[in-house]
């Protein structure tokens, strides 16, 4: 079997997986479509059938539903009742009566019927289709044909002549496809691949849903489009009854819709492999072994059926990994409690991880027990050693479950710390529901508030704004106890920041926090809300805020129990990253990362990753960056984070080292996942990306509307330092491309006083890379030639690789618009090698692509008097563009193109469209 690649739902998008049909049916004159219940068959085929009736072709669509398959001739009839009666006129007198019998009497008694009249009479229909124009006959739900219909197919397409093709769609349930012997040995078998995570949020965002779900519902579906619009309205549907939005953390509901498809699809596998496929779904790490001692001798023959259903992969060593996560879900959810309590007996005899033990022996039973509480609650003091936070959160609440009532003041404790460990592990649905555990006992004011706090650092920095209440109550509850006042406040700043775009109302709750951390004597709060008030003084572009984190730096913070990402030695590495210290940065995250690997916490390791990802870049290491950076994005579905963060960094690691195709479609999704948390932050930093991408791709307009959002958002965000977000030289770049370099020389003269100011010479460096261009769209070449020359050197010497290609590519421009190739030619060859020991993979093709003013590596002379967006409009123009359809392509109003027309015609001297084309070509 062929598997080809592509997608599986046409409201996505599927044109590769088409064409590969297409080919095949071309190639071959038949293709088989499988793959599992909901994974888009249907909806490639309309496709392929729509695309047959463009050219004309005549187009037989079969479709039986299952209770079809027990009706003999139901399908073959309901496929002859779609053939125009014009084909049936030159048929013999006994087929005409055969197939009138059958389209008639499908459910009747087929004794006296000429079988053998009715076979060669479908064969004369398809002969008498073909002979007009080709027929595509489409079987879809081949899996559903009566074996009588199967039969008679069989013999009509061994007799067809070529131009009868034939499409057939099933899904394959175990054993031999029915498609197989309908289209004849060896027929070429597609099988209809699951959608990627990027595919799962496109059709998400197309069906009105969060965008943020998509990681999670992409591994609880497995990219099954069918199951993935389940588990997405079900999860909207469960948020709406709450009256809440739904969280990227929530537990996945496998309901209502979502449930009926899991079961179908577990359907495929028969009964004792199902049994087989339960043990697998309550066991946390399921083996081949681990289930064979759990008494499930045939395992693997079971679970070999399960895998021909595309229920399960099993490795060569013997692990078991479900497709798709709502299928142990379902699997559970369906068995009946002594199922599922002789499971996990079963499963505590066999496994051997002591932990794990305890686990399955605390889910064997549902009555209180003080000792076995005692011991999950070591079994989770072990998993907490081992940074295993969520395992950890989850023991903790099972402890609970089990202490007896009259330990209270025991049940009360493990409940406040699995929320801990929850909020440590960025568990959101467990910290809830501990804490609602908490706050429905009587519980102490600071029980209740470290059972809030852990609720606020579950949701996820990008999350903060939607806790409000969660925030007052804690306040509230807080008074009195300066620790637990500075620790509601160091949150209240990250809100501020995070949440609100609000850095200097950030500062000033972290100065309160840290008077309050002063107070009650915690010396680690007092280090984290010093570390804030750096962080904001950096953005406001406060000289002090070095000063402030070398204060944090010095106090004692051997446990951070706020998490790395806020602690000063995290932001140390962040001021290094942005003073490009990329050295030292690396070197510091290396001696990071194994540490928050240790204490569990996801977003931790996720800031790490993040950061490594932009260290990587700016030092042209893009194969190492794309590594951390699908680390990142993996990391972020695995633990349930939100996706906007992680969105961005593989836009960027895309952008620079992957295809700019991707790093868009990132960038869009890092949008839409933004806003919908409001997370400004990470808004405009997903923005710039995407101008970044825009502007490398030639499309200026669109790249000055999409940066000038950012500079509205950093402008409202209060950012005054340019070294955190490099947008600056972009947006001028644009405008110089979009022909408006005065516009672009202000913004240029009023960033460059202030990085210079702060002494941030990689920000001045690429501010007048983008000088150059704007000296080269005033007229003054010679000085932007060596104002670019001596930026390269700069770069170089910064030892930032990919921002001295870059200037190299804008050398080469400036060059080739004064006609000096051979030296544009040296850049750009230059900027090539740059790139290619970067593995900038788009950007080596960038330096190799013509420029504006060539057209299939032929020079248009004419267009180096132009600038690049004169040069844009006037081919545009020269292929017949009108007006209003060049305004389109390139994000303009009908004015400025006809503005700029007029400046093209001037300099080039015509007067028409006619001789523009002309001019552009001869001159």
């Amino acid at each position: 079997m062929v598997a080809a690649t592509g997608h599986a739902d046409t409201s996505v998008g599927h044109g590769e997986l088409i064409k590969a049909v297409d080919r095949a049916l071309t190639t071959h004159g038949r293709a088989l479509l499988t793959g599992p219940a909901g994974a888009g068959k249907t909806e490639v085929v309309r496709a392929v059938a729509a695309a047959a009736e463009k050219r004309r072709e005549t187009v037989l669509c079969l479709a039986p539903e299952a209770a079809d398959q027990w009706i003999p001739e139901a399908s073959a009839a309901a496929l002859l009742a779609s053939v125009p009666c014009g084909a049936l006129e030159q048929l013999s007198g006994p087929q005409r009566t055969a197939i009138a019998l059958l389209r008639r009497e499908a459910d009747a008694p087929r004794a006296g019927r000429d079988h053998i009249a009715l076979r060669l009479a479908v064969v004369e229909v398809l002969r008498t289709l073909a002979a007009r124009q080709p027929v595509l006959l489409v079987l879809d739900n081949a899996q559903w044909l009566d074996a009588e219909s199967t039969d008679l197919l069989r013999f009509a397409l061994r007799l067809t002549p070529p131009r009868v093709r034939v499409l057939v769609a099933e899904c394959v349930q175990g054993g031999v496809p029915v498609g197989e012997p309908l289209c004849g040995p060896g027929v070429l078998a597609i099988r209809v691949p699951p959608l990627g995570a990027d595919e799962v949020a496109e059709l998400l965002l197309q069906h009105g849903l969060p965008a943020r779900l998509a990681g999670r519902i992409h591994q609880a579906s497995g990219g099954n489009p069918r199951l993935a619009l389940a588990l997405g309205h079900s999860l909207a549907e469960a948020a709406e009854a709450r009256d809440s939005s739904a969280h990227h953390a929530d537990t996945l509901p496998v309901s209502g819709q979502a449930r009926e498809v899991a079961r179908r699809l577990l359907a495929a596998a028969p009964a004792p492999a199902r049994r087989t496929l339960l043990l697998a779904a309550l066991a946390t790490r399921p083996t081949i072994s681990l289930l064979r001692r759990a008494g499930r001798p045939d395992a693997e023959t079971e679970l070999a059926e399960a895998e021909r259903a595309a229920l399960v992969r099993v490795g060569e060593d013997g692990t078991v990994e479900f497709t798709a996560g709502a299928l142990p879900t379902a699997l559970a959810a369906d068995a009946g409690w002594p199922e599922r309590a002789a499971g996990h007996a079963a499963l505590a005899a066999a496994v051997d991880d002591p932990v794990q033990a305890v686990r399955h022996r605390a889910l064997a039973v549902d009555t209180p027990d003080q000792w076995l509480a005692t011991e999950i609650t070591e079994a989770a003091a072990a998993c907490r050693r081992r940074g295993q936070r969520a395992l950890a959160a989850e023991l903790g609440l099972l402890a609970a479950e089990r202490t007896p009532s009259w330990l209270a003041g025991e049940e009360l404790a493990r409940l406040v710390t699995a929320a801990e460990d929850a909020g440590w592990a960025g568990r959101a649905d467990l910290a809830r529901r501990a804490t609602r555990a908490v706050l429905a006992r009587d519980a102490s004011p600071a029980d209740r508030v470290r059972a809030r706090l852990a609720v606020i650092d579950a949701a996820g920095q990008q999350a903060l704004g939607a806790l409000d209440e969660t925030f007052a109550h804690a306040m509230d509850e807080a008074a009195g106890d300066p620790s637990l006042q500075a620790a509601v406040q160091l949150r209240i700043a990250w809100k501020h920041n995070l949440s609100d775009g609000d850095p200097v109302r950030s500062r000033d709750a972290a100065a309160r926090a840290g008077a309050l951390a002063a107070l009650g004597g915690d010396q680690v709060a007092e280090a984290m809300a010093l570390t804030v008030r750096a962080r904001m003084g950096r953005i406001l572009g406060d000289p002090g805020a070095e000063a402030i984190l070398a204060e944090a730096l010095a106090l004692p913070a051997p446990e951070v129990p706020l998490g790395m990402r806020n602690a000063p030695q995290y932001l140390a590495v962040r001021h290094a990253l942005f003073d490009d210290g990329l050295d030292d940065a690396r070197r510091q995250l290396m001696v990071l990362l194994p540490a928050v690997q240790r204490t569990g916490s996801a977003e931790d390791v996720f800031e790490v990753l993040r950061s490594l990802t932009e260290v990587e870049l700016r030092s042209g290491r893009c194969e190492a960056a794309s590594a951390h950076a699908r680390r990142a994005l993996d990391l972020t579905i695995d633990a349930g984070l939100s996706p906007g963060p992680a969105w961005y960094v593989a836009a960027m690691a895309e952008a620079m080292g992957g295809s700019f195709a991707r790093a868009e479609g990132y960038a869009r999704r890092g949008i839409q996942a933004s806003q919908e948390e409001h997370d400004q932050v990470f808004l405009s930093r997903s923005l710039h990306a995407l101008g970044l991408v825009e502007l490398a791709t030639g499309e200026a307009a669109k790249a000055v509307a999409t940066l000038r959002r950012v500079a509205e958002l950093e402008a409202a965000q209060q950012v005054v330092d340019p070294s955190i977000l490099r947008w600056h030289g972009e947006l001028a770049e644009a405008l110089i491309a979009a022909d408006a370099p005065d516009e672009a020389a202000r913004l240029l003269a009023s960033v460059r006083t202030v990085a210079v100011g702060l002494g941030r010479t990689g920000v001045v460096a690429a501010l007048d890379r983008a000088r150059g261009l704007c000296l080269s769209a005033q007229g003054d070449a010679d000085a932007a030639v060596h104002l670019l020359e001596t930026t390269a050197q700069r770069f170089d010497a910064l030892q930032l690789p990919l921002e001295r290609g870059r200037t190299l590519l804008a050398l080469a421009r400036v060059e080739r618009r004064r006609r000096r190739r051979a030296p544009a030619r040296a850049a750009l060859r230059a900027a090539a090698e740059v790139f290619d020991r970067a593995g900038a993979t788009p950007w080596t093709e960038l330096a190799g692509e013509p420029a504006p003013g060539e057209i299939a590596g032929a020079q248009l002379p004419a267009a180096a008097t132009l600038t690049d967006a004169e040069t844009r409009l006037a081919l545009l123009v020269s292929q017949g563009a009108s007006n209003q359809e060049a305004a389109a392509k390139l994000f303009l109003s009908v004015k400025t193109v006809e503005a700029r027309l007029t400046r093209i015609y001037q300099k080039l001297d015509v007067r028409s469209r006619a001789q523009l084309v002309t001019a552009l070509r001869t001159r």
